[in-house]
């Protein structure tokens, strides 16, 4: 059996890998047009920033070897053409016509053939923007030019276009190498994968680090002789010694296209769930295809290392008649900033409204470890959930304590079609240097289950500052202690600490809105009971309290 993989970064080593490991007998050729194989691409903001020393170490297997066209020939049998191109599939004749980087032209004969051929980075016809000095961070290549650069200056001005996943990552990477840096995110938000109220936490984190962030902002070109020197927006002109295009990708679909194969409404490839295009003998992985929504059902795009490399196991399998699909994504991702994690999985909020769902909403800030241990940090989390079926629809966490394994339990329990109910009796590990007796997730549940069976009622810090900002007649409630009141807090409020709320209900008007809040609303909640039992009718409890509150707060 002959197969031609075309694409060597992350889907296709994996396909030739496994099919080798399944069919030892095939005969096996990848086809990459660049020169470096197998690389860890996410891996690359980590070494503009020095965390990852040399090159070779994004190319290398856990033990250290080079994975180069030597080890792909050596331990697995993969024939290597690199700096080769693949311009023409032959589907008739099941030919690949391929063209080497001396222009010679030449043709490969396969029995079945998969495609890896990624994705291309978004370059808009902004003027200016083939100027020197603006990269796009998609490839090694960008990356030795951007580490070049950043040695040359101990303090370069960097701006970066496009406030996703890419653009927040090199933009530590940058600060840390002593850049000053400039995100410019068309879009009102950085990182548009969140919700918005867990978008401005992260936002107000980069600018705390020195990163300046500029939402609704326009990039209208790039000035500058042969290297670009500033960049200009509806808003104002920034100097610019590097721009870093992070746009976004698309799919490369070129050669498929070419082909006569079904694009799907995504503009990438379309697969079935064997990973196999409308030609039956031709596979695709990775960045080039469409994935499914697991939840909604609907097509994606998605592109991520992780399910490059389990479509790309898949591929393999099918390839060898040993029957495997894939089930599709929920959209989990992580990311760092400094010392925050980014962590989000399944649908935000907008997305499962838009989906039909009757939403429910909590923000839960906590300690990630006991509260009395000393390694210790603030967690941040966002659930959603369905009110109808109380299933999990999504999950979303930032701060500086431990987000990732919580976003993965959130995930295996949307992939299992769990409730929230479900989740909040999930026998998780507990000690005290690991986990609060209560974590973080199943306490972010059982407050979800408490707005659904109503014996809560939220609002969000959003809406809380748009009836500020509107002057609306309700009473905001601050039942921290004296101490925490004393040195932080937000006006105007009326306070009154938790311990003496039984005997102060004279002090607040039961013909109002009262919104209950402390640090993290546990004692908002425990207030809102109270008040309640008095007979006060209208009590919200402001979710997540003033760990979450990203608007101004007067400081003692």
């Amino acid at each position: 059996m002959k197969v031609i993989v075309i694409g060597g970064v992350a889907a296709g080593p994996k396909i030739a890998s496994k099919i080798i490991r399944n069919c030892p007998e095939a005969e096996v050729t990848i086809v990459e047009k660049g020169e470096f194989l197998s690389y860890a691409g996410c891996g690359l903001p980590y070494y503009i920033s020095g965390e990852v020393k040399e090159q070779k170490e994004l190319m290398a297997t856990a033990v250290g070897t080079v994975r180069d066209s030597v080890f792909f020939q050596n331990v697995k049998n993969v024939k290597v053409l690199n700096h080769t191109t693949a311009t023409k599939i032959d589907r008739k004749n099941k030919k690949v016509i391929v063209k080497s980087k001396d222009s010679i032209e030449s043709s490969l004969d396969y029995d079945k053939l998969a495609l890896a051929t990624g994705a291309n980075p978004v370059k808009p016809p902004i003027p200016g923007i083939n100027l020197k000095n603006i990269y796009s961070l998609h490839g090694v290549e960008d990356a030795e030019g951007i580490k070049e650069k950043l040695s040359q200056h101990k303090a370069i001005d960097a701006v970066i276009v496009g406030g996703g996943l890419i653009g927040v990552e090199v933009a530590e990477a940058i600060t840390e190498s002593g850049g000053r840096v400039t995100i410019v995110e068309m879009l009102p938000q950085i990182l548009p994968m969140l919700d918005p109220e867990i978008a401005v936490l992260v936002e107000k984190h980069f600018e705390a680090k020195g990163v300046r962030i500029m939402t609704s902002t326009k990039v209208m070109g790039f000035e500058g002789k042969d290297e670009v020197q500033k960049v200009t927006t509806d808003k104002e002109t920034l100097n610019a010694d590097i721009v870093i295009l992070a746009i976004g990708v698309r799919p490369n679909v070129t050669l498929a296209a070419s082909a006569g194969l079904e694009i799907g409404k995504t503009g990438a490839i379309k697969v079935s769930s064997q990973m196999q295009t409308s030609d039956p003998d031709i596979y695709a992985a990775g960045d080039c295809v469409e994935c499914q929504n697991r939840i909604t059902g609907k097509p994606c795009f998605v592109p991520l290392g992780s399910t490059a490399n389990k479509q790309g196991r898949v591929v393999a399998n099918n390839i060898c008649d040993n029957n495997d699909s894939f089930p599709g994504v929920i959209g989990s991702s992580v990311c760092k900033v400094f010392d925050f994690v980014v962590a989000r999985t399944g649908l935000g909020e907008k997305e499962a409204r838009d989906a039909g769902y009757d939403v429910v909403t909590c923000l839960a800030p906590a300690p990630d470890k006991a509260h009395f241990m000393s390694t210790m940090k603030p967690l941040l989390l966002k659930l959603i959930a369905d009110r109808k079926s109380r299933k999990l629809l999504g999950a979303q966490a930032t701060g500086p304590g431990v987000a990732d394994k919580r976003i993965d339990v959130a995930a295996t329990a949307i992939s299992a079609g769990m409730t929230v109910d479900d989740v909040a009796n999930l026998d998780l590990s507990y000690a005290p240097p690991f986990a609060p007796a209560m974590d973080n997730i199943i306490t972010a549940a059982n407050v979800i289950r408490n707005k659904i069976d109503g014996l809560m009622d939220g609002i969000t810090s959003a809406e809380v500052k748009t009836k500020m900002d509107n002057n609306e007649d309700c009473v905001l409630l601050d039942v921290r202690s004296p101490a925490e009141f004393e040195q932080m807090r937000i006006e105007p409020c009326v306070h009154i600490p938790l311990g003496k709320l039984r005997n102060n209900f004279d002090k607040l008007p039961k013909d109002k809105e009262i919104i209950t809040f402390c640090k993290i609303s546990l004692r908002g909640y425990e207030a809102a009971l109270i008040l309640r039992n008095a007979g006060f009718k209208n009590v919200k409890v402001m979710d997540g309290g003033l760990l979450m509150w990203p608007y101004d707060k007067i400081m003692e």
